[in-house]
C-alpha cells in the first residue's frame, strides 16, 4: 500500500516552480545511517502519518517512546516490528547516555506518544547529548497540536508564543497567565479537560477583554473549536465538561491602555497572595504599567 502511494506521487507531472525543489524519495530497504531521527506522529488521526516517517519507523533499528503500548499501536498500524525502547520524562542520565551511546552505531528513532517530539517535553535533552557527542540528528516534521489548534482558532497567527502546559495549582496558574499578559502575539497553552474551567475562570478575571479560542479532539471525530470570551467558554464547558489534552488560546492584548480602574482590580486580586512589591511586579507585566507608580498605589490600597 505504501509503495502503491509513493508510486502514485511519482507518477504526478513535474511540478512547475517553486514547488519544482520538492524531492520525494521512494522507501527503501536500505539500512540508516547511524544517528538520531526526531519523528512526529499523529495527534490522533493515523492517517496523517507521512510517507517519510513510516519509512524511517520500519528501517531504524529502535524506537524511543515514552510509552511502548501507544507507540505500539501505531506500529502494528502501519505493520512495523521495529524493537521499541521506553525513553520518557523519568528516564534518568544513565539511560540517556547508553541510548546516546548506541547512535554511533544504530539508527535511533526518538517519538512522542502524539505529534512533534520535544515540544512541552524533556527530551531535548536527548538531542543536546546527542549533538554534544557527534551524533548526526535529522529532523522529520509533522503533526504538533499547538500549530493545529492556532490553525482552527482565527486568531492572529503572524506572531505567536507556545506556553507550554498551564501549571495545576492556582497562584501558579495565575502568575503563568500574568507573565505573558502582554506579550504581543496570541499565547498557546496546552491544558487538560479536567481542568479546563478553571483556568478559562481564571482568565476571564486577568484578561476579561481578550479572545479566547479552545481546540479540543483534533484530527479526530468530534474536532472542534470553540472561541469567545473566556468567561463565556467557562460556563459552557462547565456545563458540558471536556475531556482529553485541550489547546487554548489567547488573541495579543489590544493597543487601548488599561484603565487605572482596572489596574486597581488587578492589584486588589494580587495583594491577596501577595506583598505590595509581589503584586506591583505582576501587573506592571501584564500591563506595561510602571512598577515604582503601582507599588505607591499597591500600598494605598493596603492602607499602608
Amino acid at each position: 500500500m505504501l509503495v502503491n502511494l509513493i508510486r502514485f506521487i511519482l507518477a504526478v507531472p513535474t511540478l512547475p516552480s517553486p514547488l519544482a525543489f520538492l524531492v520525494i524519495s521512494e522507501p527503501t530497504l536500505e539500512a540508516l545511517l547511524p544517528g538520531l531521527y526526531i519523528v512526529a506522529t499523529p495527534i490522533g488521526n493515523l492517517g496523517d502519518i507521512t510517507v517519510r516517517a513510516a519509512d524511517i519507523l520500519r528501517r531504524c533499528d529502535a524506537v524511543a517512546c515514552e510509552d511502548t503500548r501507544v507507540t505500539g499501536k501505531l506500529t502494528k498500524h502501519l505493520g512495523i516490528s521495529t524493537k521499541l525502547i521506553r525513553y520518557n520524562d523519568h528516564s534518568g542520565e544513565r539511560e540517556r547516555v547508553r541510548l546516546v551511546e548506541s547512535m554511533h552505531s544504530q539508527a535511533i528513532a526518538l517519538v512522542s506518544d502524539a505529534g512533534t517530539p520535544l515540544i512541552s517535553d524533556p527530551g531535548y535533552r536527548l538531542v543536546r547529548d546527542a549533538r554534544d557527542a557527534g551524533v548526526a540528528v535529522t529532523t522529520l516534521p509533522g503533526a504538533c497540536a499547538a500549530i493545529a489548534g492556532l490553525t482552527l482558532s482565527g486568531l492572529p497567527n503572524d506572531r505567536f508564543l507556545f506556553a507550554g502546559f498551564i501549571p495545576n495549582k492556582d497562584k501558579a496558574r495565575r502568575e503563568a497567565f500574568l507573565d505573558v499578559a502582554q506579550v504581543d502575539a496570541t499565547l498557546i497553552f496546552y491544558e487538560t479537560g479536567p481542568r479546563l474551567v478553571k483556568s478559562l475562570e481564571a482568565l476571564s478575571e486577568l484578561l476579561p477583554d481578550r479572545m479566547v479560542s479552545v481546540a479540543r479532539e483534533i484530527t479526530k471525530l468530534h474536532e472542534e473549536c470553540r472561541s469567545g470570551p473566556a468567561a463565556r467558554l467557562a460556563d459552557h464547558y462547565t456545563d458540558y465538561p471536556a475531556k482529553g489534552e485541550i489547546v487554548l488560546m489567547v488573541a495579543p492584548p489590544a493597543e487601548l491602555e488599561t484603565s487605572d480602574d482596572d489596574v486597581d482590580l488587578l492589584l486588589k486580586d494580587a495583594l491577596k497572595t501577595d506583598k505590595a512589591s509581589q503584586a506591583a511586579g505582576k501587573v506592571a507585566k501584564a500591563t506595561g504599567r510602571d512598577r515604582k507608580q503601582l507599588y505607591a498605589r499597591a500600598m494605598e490600597i493596603r492602607g499602608e
